[in-house]
């Protein structure tokens, strides 16, 4: 019986790597056995000077800390086999983990088409083939809203050191949620640990992949046209929000100008956590479905309005919301959110 990986995993790599190896004229792999509580397969290659052992060992995870930890392994049983062909195999292997395992001097082989073979006279490499078995459970749980609550407190302090349960507290989530985020950042590495407590070591990377991943959609837009300018509306609507008690923040081009102003702008854009038809009423906008100059937004969580705060006299969302939301914007969106991301966030890390 496998230690931790199911048979039909294991099967899968050991067919993929069948397949990888068939194009080289000279080897053939001969089937292995399953190991009781050592490595998962164990096989051979026939080459013209003889058989070289295989040692494959698989995981379902791919990322860097599960390469980290099978590297280790592999290198222990390599004390045993000097002879081996080591060898790191799961569903998608990442970037970062197919580093990792390279320096180590471990082959890998993924179901998804990459792999990176290099023993004797035999070298095999594919990189760059997508992941197939896209996580999308792990997607929902690190990109919920709850769970972003945790990656912004994160992303606006990303050398502060944080426990359990201060960081629950800033986020306004519970312990449970900090926790499961905690270990979807460690499996890849995003954060590190020290007896101070855990800190984002790579915020980049997080921010990559959330911006490749967040969905703008989510919120309520609703568009109103004004005959006012758009820094006048700006300015009425700071003053028509703080006299119905309401918060609100610009986003988008509208932030942006204050922040790190990049380009022109023919719309201004703020979330709104109230009634949009009160604020409506009192800035006197008309809804339209063309032609507005006001985009008036009901997030769709609260964690949208964190680290909001005031620059020339109005509210505006954090520099990473504002990064986010301008990379979900037509025209000149994606020039204004890097303008935003090198001039505001990035000196701040």
């Amino acid at each position: 019986m496998m230690k931790s990986v199911e048979n039909n995993l294991v099967a899968e790599l050991q067919a993929a790597l069948g397949r990888y190896l068939a194009d080289v004229p000279f080897c053939s792999l001969r089937a292995g056995k399953v190991q009781a509580g050592g490595i998962d397969w164990l096989g051979e290659i026939l080459l013209p000077s003889g058989t070289k052992p295989i040692l494959l060992e698989a995981k379902a995870s791919g990322e860097p800390r599960a390469a980290r930890s099978v590297a280790g392994q592999l290198l222990r049983y390599r004390a045993q086999n000097p002879d081996a062909c080591l060898i790191f195999g799961a569903p998608y292997i990442s970037a970062e983990a197919a580093a990792i395992l390279r320096q180590d001097g471990i082959g890998y082989l993924d179901l998804s088409g990459n792999c990176r073979l290099c023993f004797d006279d035999i070298y095999v490499f594919r990189e760059g083939r997508p992941n197939k078995f896209v996580q999308r459970r792990l997607l929902r749980s690190l990109f919920s809203p709850r769970a972003e609550r945790v990656l912004r407190v994160l992303l606006a302090d990303p050398n502060r050191r944080w426990k359990t349960a201060p960081l629950a507290k800033s986020a306004k989530v519970s312990l449970g949620q900090v926790a499961k985020v905690k270990a979807l950042l460690e499996g890849r590495e995003w954060v590190s640990r020290e007896p101070h407590g855990l800190w984002l070591s790579r915020p980049t990377e997080l921010l990559e992949w959330w911006s490749a991943n967040y969905r703008y959609d989510r919120n309520l837009v609703r568009n109103f046209y004004s005959l006012n300018s758009i820094p006048e509306l700006e300015g009425k609507l700071a003053q028509a929000c703080s006299k119905l008690q309401q918060d609100y923040c610009l986003t988008g081009f509208s932030a942006a100008a204050r922040l790190a102003p990049m380009v022109r702008y023919q719309r201004a854009s703020a979330y709104v956590a109230g009634d949009i038809d009160q604020v409506a009423g009192q800035l006197g906008l008309k809804e339209v479905t063309t032609g507005a100059n006001i985009s008036l937004i009901t997030p769709y969580d609260e964690g949208v309005l964190f680290d909001a705060r005031t620059v020339g006299g109005v509210e505006i969302a954090s520099a990473v919301q504002v990064y986010l939301d301008l990379l979900s914007s037509k025209a000149r969106g994606e020039e204004a959110a890097k303008a935003v991301l090198e001039q505001v966030i990035k000196p701040t890390w």
